[in-house]
């Protein structure tokens, strides 16, 4: 870009842009801008989370494409202050700084551009070179950001661009630091983005592009960008942050087409490791993604700086404490987000440890998963590695919750496990089970959070805490840090817990003092070279699929084991202990088998077919349901069902036997569990019950 003519500006910032923001040409590199003069190409990031070193590549391939000839818009999808302590040290002033020389155009804030505090990202935006744009923010009822953004190309092409913000910050920043902020969610947040769209729309914009901090993970349903997209209307290009999606995420979630509806989705991971290119040209979009590690080219202005600041902070934090004989892990999924690992046990054990040497009687320590955010390799650990784990200031706190407060918050926080979600909760003192082949009983949401407590407790089971067998009516004492304390994730049950208090210990100074004080310096193997066997999470893949020979045992049982019906006339029931209930179902037409002259009793049985099977016993008992609710057909699948399963599944889903999933599908090839038919037939037998009465 030559000169932008700028529409809308951003709430905390006036500028007056009469000049270039673009970087000196560099040198040809492999990967070629092959721009075309009436192009706009949309170069952005996301979730870059501190890794600076690579702005000086974002900043050559800008100036490519534009001695090229191609008019380039820069862009970032959130989470650019916060990560590394490159960053972190200055609260996301440095990110700030670099951003500028490399010329960014507009930023979008992610949850983590919170975590020092709204009046921190105020701070940030007077100095930013670019607006920040989040349509669906308010601050005690007035817009926080601007909510849209138009940039006028040299070749007259107008781009508008609007600005969303996940809504899960409400819950992800640490309450006292958003304090009067309304993060808008589901059909307000589509709202307020539809009404930005219809804006740009009517200011005759010719491309309109929403640059989102939504992602696409599953714990994220109902705000999602694909959620978004199915509900708003005249977006081209929806830039992507939040989940660390890659482009082939991006094609998986889409079908392989990379779109949803006509609107082309993109991301590009984290950390920079690929840099998203968006072309814009003759009324159409189009999105690919260049890996950074192809690049070459950089600009040495940057370059030079990024160096000064990582060496500045080498000399801060690059001494060496400590030594680790094991990988401890720091991943996402499968990691802190979706089971106990050897870090999540480490941290959890110096929380209990630095609260212990503070004078408190602690039976247990609780962290979110969601709050470990690396790896520490084998061999030397520095102050860096530490606070690259631990990178958000966070304090150790303590609660003291009853048993049954803790069950809330231990099934609140794996309510989607085996899914990640940021809430895990990675424990020490505490041995309990989750139950992932059970649905998570939701109930009403939590006060200005996008999560919702338990309506009984189905999924989680407590074998003990601090040693001794758990007690529902005991009164625990629970460290824990100052983000969960006040409500954090899914923690609600914290925040009202009967004491809550704050030690002002730094959790990164209480991690490093356990492994120097208590562990000698060594994490060794012997303590933490595995887990340690406090959580057990119990998946569909270790679970066993129910059978066609125990749903009709089931029923023929349920009916009485009624004598008198013929010998079934399959040929693969003889001496079956199902024997007699094929030969019942069958005089009672409750089935005809597999078609192929089998009852084939030993396969897995599919919804469909349960579903027909009890519709069929409902039928022959007289128990019958009444429509009522979203209708059947609405489903995502429901074209899927088989015509001979239409009144079963009708009949299961009005009676609220077999409801449809997170994604609106209703699943009749699937199989079930056997748990689940154990609940599919309790609710069967009230059903029952009810028409009896």
């Amino acid at each position: 870009m030559k000169k932008h003519t700028r529409k809308v500006l951003s709430l905390f910032l006036t500028l007056s842009m009469a000049g270039s923001l673009c970087v000196p040409a560099m040198a040809a590199d492999e990967t070629s801008g092959e721009g075309a003069a009436n192009d706009v190409v949309v170069l952005h990031t996301n979730d870059v989370h501190g890794a600076i070193g690579s702005y000086a590549k974002v900043a050559a391939l800008k100036a490519q494409y534009e001695a090229e000839g191609t008019d380039v818009i820069l862009v970032d999808a959130g989470d650019f202050i916060q990560g590394d302590p490159t960053v972190s040290i200055s609260q996301g002033a440095n990110a700030v700084e670099l951003m500028n020389m490399v010329g960014y155009d507009l930023a979008v804030p992610g949850n983590h551009e919170f975590d020092y505090g709204y009046e921190n990202l105020k701070t940030l935006s007077e100095s930013a070179e670019f607006p920040i744009l989040a349509a669906n923010v308010t601050s005690n009822g007035s817009a926080a950001f601007a909510d849209s953004y138009v940039l006028e190309t040299d070749s007259g092409t107008k781009v508008g661009f609007v600005g969303v913000t996940t809504p899960e910050t409400a819950t992800k920043a640490h309450p006292a630091k958003i304090a009067g902020l309304t993060f808008d969610a589901g059909d307000k947040m589509f709202a307020d983005v539809q009404a930005s769209v219809d804006k740009l729309e009517a200011d005759g914009c010719d491309y309109i592009v929403c640059v989102g901090h939504l992602g696409i993970d599953e714990e994220s349903t109902g705000n999602r960008s694909v959620d978004l997209l199915a509900k708003v209307d005249g977006i081209d290009v929806f830039i992507d942050g939040h989940s660390h999606s890659t482009q082939e995420d991006i094609l998986a979630v889409t079908d392989g087409t990379g779109k949803v509806g006509d609107t082309v989705l993109t991301s590009t991971g984290t950390e920079l490791e690929n840099i998203g290119v968006v072309t814009l040209s003759d009324g159409s979009a189009s999105a690919e993604s260049v890996k950074v590690a192809d690049l070459t080219a950089e600009d040495e202005a940057i370059a030079a700086r990024a160096a000064e600041i990582t060496a500045q902070v080498e000399a801060d934090y690059g001494t060496v404490f400590a030594k680790t004989e094991v990988l401890l892990n720091g991943d996402k999924d499968p990691g802190n987000r979706t089971q106990e690992t050897n870090l999540g046990d480490l941290i959890t054990d110096a929380l209990m440890w630095g609260a212990a040497r503070e004078g408190e009687t602690i039976d247990a320590a609780v962290t979110n998963g969601g709050g470990i955010r690396a790896p520490i390799q084998v061999g030397d650990v520095t102050k860096k590695d530490v606070n690259t784990v631990l990178p958000f200031g966070n304090t150790l706190s303590i609660v003291k919750v009853t048993g049954a407060e803790l069950l809330e918050v231990l099934e609140a926080s794996t309510y989607c496990t085996p899914a990640a979600v940021g809430g895990f909760p990675q424990v020490s003192g505490i041995i309990f089970t989750v139950d992932t082949t059970k649905p998570y009983d939701q109930g009403e949401a939590y006060p200005k959070t996008t999560y919702y407590a338990p309506a009984s407790i189905q999924r989680v089971t407590i074998e003990s805490v601090g040693g001794k067998p758990f007690d529902p009516n005991a009164v625990y004492t629970i460290a824990t840090n100052d983000f969960m304390a006040a409500g954090g994730d899914t923690y609600y049950a914290f925040k009202t817990a009967s004491a809550n208090y704050d030690l002002g210990l730094p959790m990164d100074e209480v991690l490093m003092d356990y492994i120097t004080d208590e562990l000698g310096g060594v994490i060794t193997a012997d303590q933490y070279g595995q887990p340690d066997g406090r959580i057990t999470i119990l998946t569909a893949a270790a679970a066993e699929n129910a059978t066609r020979g125990e749903v009709y045992q089931a029923l023929y049982e349920l009916a009485g084991k009624p004598a008198g019906a013929d010998k079934a006339t399959f040929a693969d029931v003889e001496g079956k202990d199902y024997a007699d209930a094929a030969a019942w179902a069958e005089d009672n037409g409750l089935t005809n088998g597999s078609g192929n002259g089998l009852f084939e009793g030993d396969r897995a049985i599919t919804r469909a077919e349960l579903a027909t099977a009890l519709g069929r016993y409902a039928s022959l008992t007289g128990v019958t349901v009444e429509e009522g609710g979203m209708s059947m057909q609405e489903a995502a699948d429901y074209d899927r069902i088989p015509a001979w399963a239409l009144e079963g599944m009708s009949f299961c889903y009005y009676g609220q036997l077999m409801t449809a999933d997170s994604n609106g599908a209703l699943n009749p090839g699937g199989t079930v569990l056997t748990t689940e038919l154990d609940q599919i037939l309790t609710a069967f037998g009230a059903l029952n019950v009810a028409e009896a009465a």
